[in-house]
């Protein structure tokens, strides 16, 4: 349809020039009429001529934003390091633990002993709750109840058939529920903090 009227155009167009032609003189009279013709033509062919809807305008795209991911594993290692790090400030127990102890005595042992008990104990109960699973005295007889859960108990000895046993506790065992320990981020690259830094004195 857009091709028929454009060709209809030029020849309006085309029969307009040749009425301005001195050389058009013999067809001269049946110009009036074709130029009539070709406009009315123009005309249907405006009007027959499909209107196209105007599409809406396209969404811009919006931008994809990328989240960096949440390194879990590497604030875990590094919350793990902070807790040591604890342990070792209050109560020297990395150096308890890593010292070769065979070279003191047991009385000096024993000292060393009392102040990584009294530090690490300190730690813990600042950021845990800790109580026993069992309130027995140790030694008692108990009953493990059924549908326990296999992380509190530990059974040994002759086990036969389901829950509940009856059994001696041999430990009270520990558990907790509230853990108050701070969130750190890992650091940058692949280098865990440091339990305890090394220690000079500038002379």
């Amino acid at each position: 349809m857009r091709v028929i009227l454009i060709v209809a155009v030029l020849l309006l167009v085309v029969v307009s020039g040749v009425a301005l032609v001195p050389a058009a003189e013999p067809i001269r009279p049946y110009l009036p009429e074709a130029t009539v013709a070709l406009a009315a033509l123009v005309l249907i062919l405006v009007f027959l001529q499909p209107r196209q809807t105007a599409l809406p305008p396209e969404p811009a795209a919006e931008r994809v934003r990328l989240v960096p991911a949440q390194p879990e594993a590497g604030r875990a290692d590094a919350e793990i390091v902070h807790f040591l790090a604890m342990l070792q400030e209050k109560g020297r127990l990395i150096d308890f633990v890593m010292d070769d102890i065979n070279a003191y005595g047991d009385a000096q042992v024993g000292a060393a002993a009392r102040v990584v008990h009294a530090g690490c104990k300190g730690v813990l109960q600042e950021h845990f709750r800790i109580s026993p699973v069992r309130t027995e005295p140790e030694g008692s007889t108990v009953q493990v109840p059924a549908g326990y859960s296999a992380d509190e108990y530990r059974l040994v000895g002759r086990i036969s058939g389901s829950a509940p046993f009856s059994g001696v506790l041999v430990h009270r065992g520990w558990k907790t529920n509230i853990v108050k320990l701070p969130q750190l981020l890992r650091g940058a690259g692949d280098r865990l903090p440091a339990i305890a830094p090394a220690e000079v004195d500038v002379r």
